[in-house]
């Protein structure tokens, strides 16, 4: 399996603290621990690029990482992780912050390319999931569904969990996004989210 060569930027909060938007680039978001760093560090296939942690609410800040080559290609691209949003050990206040600083991220950085939205498959569909679907929706910003820890179930049951998803969304979406399930155990999804980013970076700068 191929490593790609991936390096930390920046950490920060503001649009002056963040890289110049010079790359296509990919947000990656979620509930508390959904397991954000860890698909970024299988997705990368480097251990410890994002750092992982059991206690939610991690990461505080927009983490910047500049990524050589996908599957095929050597065509260099940003990946942002942001704060998860749900449960955190944080007040009230630094959780109001995180959501103006994301909000701001999404809606202005443009050189953004589509949002990974991490879904947790283990669970059923969460509301503030749900919530950040139609959000994403309204501001037209491009996105797709990411499914996580498909290996802590059996398939079947993972299955299921998607297809409820799906089942929600079709309440008030015509089209449904692209979805990938993934594993950072076993990188499942690894090649499928790659050959997305390869083919959206193909047509950066056209």
């Amino acid at each position: 399996m191929k490593a790609l060569i991936a390096e930390h930027l920046t950490s920060g909060r503001e649009p002056k603290d963040w890289p110049k938007p010079t790359l296509p680039e990919y947000a990656f978001i979620g509930r508390s621990n959904v397991g954000k760093s860890s698909l970024i560090n299988m997705l990368c296939h480097i251990n410890k690029l994002a750092r992982v942690s059991n206690t939610p609410g991690r990461t505080r800040n927009v983490e910047h990482f500049k990524v050589e080559g996908t599957l095929s290609s050597d065509k260099p691209w940003m990946l942002a992780d942001l704060p998860g949003y749900g449960f955190a050990k944080a007040s009230k206040a630094e959780r109001a912050v995180w959501e103006k600083m994301i909000q701001n991220y999404l809606r202005k950085r443009e050189s953004l390319q589509s949002v990974f939205l991490l879904i947790d498959s283990r669970l059923e569909p969460q509301q503030n999931d749900l919530d950040m679907v139609q959000w994403l929706g309204e501001e037209q910003i491009p996105f797709v569904l990411v499914f996580t820890k498909s290996d802590k179930l059996k398939q079947p049951k993972v299955q299921s969990n998607v297809a409820q998803f799906k089942r929600k969304l079709k309440e008030s979406w015509e089209a449904l996004p692209t979805m990938f399930i993934t594993s950072s155990e076993t990188s499942k999804g690894r090649d499928e989210l790659l050959a997305f980013i390869e083919g959206v970076n193909a047509s950066w700068g056209k």
